[in-house]
């Protein structure tokens, strides 16, 4: 946004509360692996460095890159400034924003906080019980796990990884998983990122997003596969169904494992027709991969998973809740940007207060809008709006 703005020629303020990639550098764990290809990595007007194009970067290497980006762009930039409170002038346009080190007015504002602000965890997990609990944004590794089997709550891409990691480090784990989107990480000699640009799945716009508001369930752990539980399941991974309830230390599970994985292998196969209808649209010169939709045997309990689960029986000694994030917009004192349940309400970042914008939120215009390599059109369209306001 600072980069769109210095070329617009608009005086402009950027308030960090604490240092330039910080999520990036302390709520993620030590072998997560992006989830695109190095070469896919950019930002306006700057891509991401590697000799390993094909390669998926750390996530440290992702916040070196973000702080690179910073000394290329050299916004005007405020680190260990909080804001505490967002608010409209009394008596003219425009907006205060109350800080950690004093009060700051503005013409306009731009909320550029990102999708992932507060873990979110099953408001029904066990409070006074003798394990760890942590979010996936505290874990850091195996090592810092007491001894005893692990319970992973969400098959997304960090209970992806996690589990992957954690049972390589030869622990037992138990992972519970819902519906999700699988695609395949490779298809037919290309990335999946490079599929999804050319049949256009990148630039569905926010409207017409239907089924596909979720991020694909794909991994750059390992050197990138494609995730198949049924694999893990082969590796030792103890598959659950969603969780519903817990009591104590017993935890109660959805009888829904068999159908959400079917779900993910019909997503699964709906993508590997688009792309090979693709190619024989465009005569395009991809070698077959049959392998693609095979499929490994079910595992032995996936029919009859385990529905009730006893912690101190199983010995399970840690909880890890991959269960995402949520908005936090409390500081946020104005109208008309917000729903009842804080929810942003804007068209493309552009709220109908007027001066008021957000950007790098899920969705905000495309898929791409919470991406790197996406971001930037939105910050370009959201700086052409704050020049035009004058």
């Amino acid at each position: 946004m600072s980069h769109m703005l210095k070329e617009r020629g608009c005086e402009h303020l950027v308030l960090e509360r604490h240092r330039i990639a910080e999520r990036w550098r302390s709520e993620r764990w030590d072998g997560l692996r992006f989830q695109f290809p190095n070469w896919s990595v950019t930002l306006p007007n700057f891509p991401f460095q590697s000799a390993e194009p094909h390669a998926y970067a750390s996530a440290r290497e992702i916040a070196d890159f973000i702080g690179a980006y910073a000394r290329f762009v050299m916004p005007p930039i405020r680190c260990g400034v909080n804001v505490q409170r967002l608010r409209c002038r009394d008596a003219s346009a425009g907006f205060v924003a109350k800080t950690s080190q004093g009060e700051i007015a503005a013409r306009n504002v731009v909320v550029a906080t990102g999708p992932y602000q507060r873990p979110s965890q099953p408001s029904f997990l066990p409070e006074k019980v003798d394990l760890l609990q942590i979010h996936a944004s505290s874990y850091r590794n195996p090592a810092q796990l007491p001894s005893g089997a692990v319970l992973i709550i969400g098959g997304g891409a960090s209970g992806a990884q996690i589990a992957e990691e954690l049972v390589h480090a030869g622990r037992t784990v138990y992972l519970s998983i819902g519906k999700h989107r699988r695609l395949p990480r490779r298809y037919r000699g290309r990335d999946l990122i490079w599929w999804m640009s050319a049949l256009g799945l990148d630039r569905v716009p926010a409207e017409n997003r239907g089924e596909h508001n979720s991020l694909p369930l794909i991994s750059g752990a390992f050197g990138g596969n494609t995730i198949d539980f049924r694999q893990f399941a082969a590796m030792g991974v103890i598959l659950l169904g969603r969780l519903v309830s817990v009591s104590g230390r017993v935890f109660e599970f959805a009888p829904d494992l068999a159908k959400n994985i079917a779900d993910g292998d019909m997503s699964l196969m709906m993508f590997l027709d688009m792309v090979d209808a693709h190619i024989n649209c465009h005569n395009m010169l991809a070698p077959d991969e049959p392998s693609a939709r095979e499929m490994l045997p079910d595992p032995p309990n996936l029919a009859t998973a385990t529905k009730r689960l006893d912690l101190r029986t199983e010995g399970i000694s840690t909880i890890i809740s991959a269960t995402g994030y949520a908005y936090d917009f409390g500081w946020i004192d104005a109208p008309l940007v917000l729903d009842q349940r804080s929810r942003p309400i804007h068209r493309m970042g552009i709220t109908d207060l007027p001066g008021f914008y957000f950007v790098g939120l899920q969705w905000l215009s495309t898929v791409r809008s919470s991406l790197l390599s996406g971001v930037g059109e939105d910050a370009q369209r959201l700086a052409d709006h704050i020049k035009a306001r004058g």
